[in-house]
């Protein structure tokens, strides 16, 4: 199995989600990184290279000069895949650019600044025939593949109502001088019309749809900012519908003071329901309501032959934990074996397919844009399909 070079933009000195990313796509031997941009100056870019041990020849001042230069190499040398790990209102240019110049892309979220980039992004996807991966790690998690698969399977009955909680509390208060993390994501221009709810509220939304299989249909909306001079929502309050008729709960704050981060959800169905907690993920909670509570655990014979996807997911025997850096790389692994069927003019299964892409980015655009005009018309119900 060849490993596929993987270039990045983002993910200089001092930024947290690339050296995840990094690290997720090096964890099965799928990629080396080998190409980026690093910082917002030559200088900076260069600097992370050295860090990384890279080539300074392929660490680039600007994506534009990448691009151009890593398509003139031979086709066995380029970079098979770029991650864009950049503040929102980059995904989109970077994404557009890259996908046009014919490589693949896997891209942090949210997707794009608007749902109509978004719309712009899968439609050039589908016309390229590329391989977009949109990074949704909590996807990943080999119990919450259980609980789709469990939803699929009919365990829990039909789907009445979901609750979903995300809770952190790491932007409780104003330092005065924000820390480059806190920055872009309080400031407008560079994250978007929503800040809590674009950051962690679209995770919160993404898990429930991909946990039950239907579209959230329509939001109402409360958003508040609680820290005096900051523009954009650090708390928000969603009621949703969903397409079969389920009525949902979603919240999502950054300034619940003590929470660190505290993705929790609840499905119930008319027959079975079921728990999952990002902070304790190895395990399934499944309730009926006539029989004890089971507890399904990550790495068991069981869970495989319950779920080929959350057996594909797991490394180690149960009792060991995976977690965060797992997810991610459990993305990457489909991502990339993605990439390698269609190099061998094969169609990928299922399982390999098995990861957030374009739609899941205009869906979480489409949510972003639905939660704001609730809450800026005054909390009325409003479409999001």
């Amino acid at each position: 199995m060849r490993k596929l070079k993987m270039g990045m933009v983002g993910g200089g000195i001092g930024a947290f989600i690339g050296e995840v990313h990094r690290k997720a796509a090096r964890l099965d031997g799928c990629a080396d990184i080998v190409a980026g941009v690093f910082g917002s100056t030559p200088a900076k870019s260069l600097e992370q290279g050295r860090n990384l041990g890279l080539d300074p020849k392929r660490v680039y001042p600007a994506y534009t000069e990448m691009i151009a230069r890593e398509k003139a190499l031979p086709a066995g040398e380029r970079i098979d895949f770029v991650s864009v790990c950049t503040p929102n209102d980059t995904h989109f240019p970077i994404a557009k650019a890259f996908l046009e110049a014919g490589f693949n892309v896997m891209c942090e979220k949210p997707m794009t600044l608007t749902a109509a980039q978004a719309e712009e992004i899968a439609a050039l996807v589908k016309k390229t025939r590329l391989t977009f991966g949109l990074m949704h790690a909590y996807t990943g998690y080999p119990m919450v593949k259980l609980a789709r698969d469990m939803v699929k399977a009919g365990d829990l009955g039909k789907i009445r109502k979901v609750v979903v909680q995300y809770p952190q509390g790491w932007l409780f208060k104003s330092t005065g001088v924000e820390n480059m993390q806190a920055a872009w994501r309080t400031d407008p221009k560079r994250s978007g019309r929503a800040g809590c709810m674009g950051d962690i509220g679209t995770h919160a939304a993404n898990l429930a749809e991909f946990i039950t299989g239907l579209k959230i249909t329509e939001v109402l909306a409360d958003l508040t900012v609680f820290v005096k001079g900051r523009r954009l929502d650090d708390d928000g309050n969603v009621l949703f519908h969903m397409e079969n008729g389920a009525k949902g709960v979603l919240t999502a704050s950054q300034i619940a003071v003590g929470e660190e981060n505290d993705l929790h959800i609840w499905v119930y169905g008319d027959r079975k329901a079921l728990c999952w907690y990002q902070e304790n993920p190895n395990y399934l909670r499944v309730f009926d309501q006539n029989a004890p509570e089971e507890t399904w655990k990550r790495g068991n014979a069981y869970v495989a032959a319950k779920s080929a996807s959350a057996a594909r997911c797991t490394r180690t025997p149960t009792g060991h934990p995976e977690a965060f850096f797992e997810a991610f790389a459990n993305n990457y692994r489909n991502f990339c074996d993605t990439i390698r069927a269609r190099a061998e003019h094969r169609r990928p299964t299922a399982l390999e397919l098995d990861f957030p892409g374009a739609a899941d980015g205009v869906r979480g655009m489409k949510f972003i844009e639905a939660v704001c005009d609730s809450s800026e018309r005054g909390n009325v119900w409003v479409r999001t399909v």
